[in-house]
């Protein structure tokens, strides 16, 4: 796995060499004719999975950061959010968009322990019924008024929203909101548009706003017989759209208008004992 630093991002990635015997082949999505079919079968399969992913990960679905080595798998997922932390100096009590919130562990870790008001949007309306069940059973009151829960000194709420229709959803009307903080950990790697997405991030921030970025990137300079041999069927397996390489990321952040607080950083010997 990789971090890049935050552009105001901080972004993270998995080299695949070592893990690509872990995911079954299905038909690559990789023609632009594909994705509205690879974001229904994502949706579709985030509505069966999600039960089975909290039996088996818990409720952060996402890698740990095993530093130091002895670390429980629990403890090594709440490093990964601390590390993200450090790296992109997120002020305690901000507002947060947690994009791809899966099942909401990182929104509640951000709300208990760092007092941030956190709303959370997935593609699937299972994760949301899970992610409030969770938050409540995690000691939250709910305010049925707002659909707010309200955790520690801050705060979550969760929806189900398509995350590259979040530009526009978020400045229309009475629904218009900005964040101090867009936070995207393992999920923008699902997403075709990914220069859309550092769009609509830009346009949803406040001033001075930061992106936090977590996620897995192929290394660059591969042959195309390495890509056919470890990243396709991590692809194909996962339901991604080609990965990018971190380079590609920093472009496209930048192209927009952000600006690097943190540098690129490999962390892939560190999270590789999740698996």
């Amino acid at each position: 796995m990789a971090t890049e630093g935050p552009e105001r991002p901080v972004q993270s990635s998995n080299h695949s060499t070592d893990i690509s015997a872990h995911y079954p082949l299905s038909p690559p999505p990789s023609t632009p004719s594909t994705f509205s079919t690879l974001k229904e079968r994502i949706r579709h399969h985030y509505e069966l999975a999600s039960s089975y992913y909290y039996s088996l990960w818990g409720e952060h679905i996402h890698h740990g950061y095993f530093d130091p080595p002895t670390l429980t798998k629990e403890d090594a997922q709440r490093n990964l959010i601390t590390l993200l932390l450090r790296l992109s100096a997120l002020p305690k009590h901000t507002s947060v968009l947690d994009v791809g919130c899966g099942i909401g562990g990182t929104s509640r870790y951000l709300a208990k322990e760092h007092g941030c008001h956190v709303l959370g949007i997935t593609i699937s309306g299972t994760q949301v019924s899970m992610a409030t069940r969770l938050s409540v059973e995690a000691g939250g009151t709910l305010d049925t008024n707002k659909n707010v829960i309200k955790l520690g000194e801050g705060s979550v709420r969760f929806l189900e929203l398509d995350a590259e229709t979040m530009g526009e959803y978020f400045t229309t009307g009475s629904l218009a909101e900005s964040f101090d903080a867009v936070w995207i950990s393992e999920a923008l790697s699902h997403l075709p548009g990914k220069k859309l997405f550092f769009e609509n991030a830009a346009r949803l921030l406040n001033p001075d706003g930061t992106l936090v970025v977590a996620d897995w990137f192929k290394a660059k300079d591969l042959q195309e017989a390495q890509i056919e041999a470890d990243i396709r069927p991590i692809e194909d397996g996962m339901l991604l759209p080609p990965l990018c390489t971190q380079l590609d990321y920093v472009t496209l952040a930048k192209s927009v208008g952000f600006e690097n607080i943190a540098e690129p950083m490999d962390i892939s010997e560190k999270v590789k004992q999740t698996w």
